[in-house]
This record gives C-alpha cells, structure tokens and sequence, in this order.
C-alpha cells in the first residue's frame, strides 16, 4: 500500500499562488498515473487535474484550465499542483490520488486506488 501525504495548503488571499506536494513511498512511483481532487464543503469530490506516468499527458478541470498546472518528478516520488490566480471558489481539501495500473490519466475517482489524507486550501475574497 502507497502512503501518499500532501503538503503546501493554507490560507492566501484572492488572485495569489499556492503550490501543493505529494510526496509517494515506494519505488513504483513512475509506474502509475497522479491526479489532485478536491473536496469543498457541502459539495462531492471532483477532479482538478491529471498526469500520466512520464508527465507528457496532463487534463484539466474547466474551472481550473489556465490558473492550475500539475507536474511531477519522478526521481523525487512527487507530484505537484501550482495553483495561480486562486479564487474564493477554490477552497477546499485537496487530495492527490495514484491511478490504477495501466490507467494513463483520467477524471474518474474510481480509477484512483490510493488517496492522500488532504490539505486545506482556503481563498479568501
């Protein structure tokens, strides 16, 4: 069982910059796809963004395209969120997730079998 454990959240006003780790244990990190999900109170899980293995296919979220960016290195086991020009509608507990195997990159929660405990993002207005 992958541990994956996610760092970087906090409270940044509107317009501002976060970025978000997830550090994976173990040594079959390059083996499976990442993606972040997030959680805002009251509402249900939903993708944010994916990355494929080797990090050349990415997918967005519309409400994220052009302000989020995920990346990853492989050597270093972690996968990153940048987020830029954050908005008060982006708060919420953001969770990263590895992708079953052979799955390539994907927006459904079901295709992800191990999931971070979480950070808090809170935008402020």
């Amino acid at each position: 069982q992958v541990q994956l454990v996610e760092s970087g959240g906090g409270l940044v006003q509107a317009g501002g910059s976060l970025r978000l780790s997830c550090a994976a244990s173990g040594r079959t990190f390059s083996t499976y796809s990442m993606g972040w999900f997030r959680q805002a109170p009251g509402k249900e899980r939903e993708f944010v963004a994916g990355i494929s293995q080797s990090g050349g296919m990415t997918s967005y979220a519309d409400p994220v395209k052009g302000r989020f960016t995920i990346s990853r290195d492989n050597p270093k086991n972690t996968v990153y969120l940048q987020m830029n020009s954050l908005k008060p509608e982006d708060t919420a507990v953001y969770y990263c997730a590895r992708g079953r195997l052979y799955v390539v990159s994907s927006s459904v929660a079901d295709e992800y079998d191990n999931w971070g405990q979480g950070t808090q993002v809170t935008v402020s207005s």
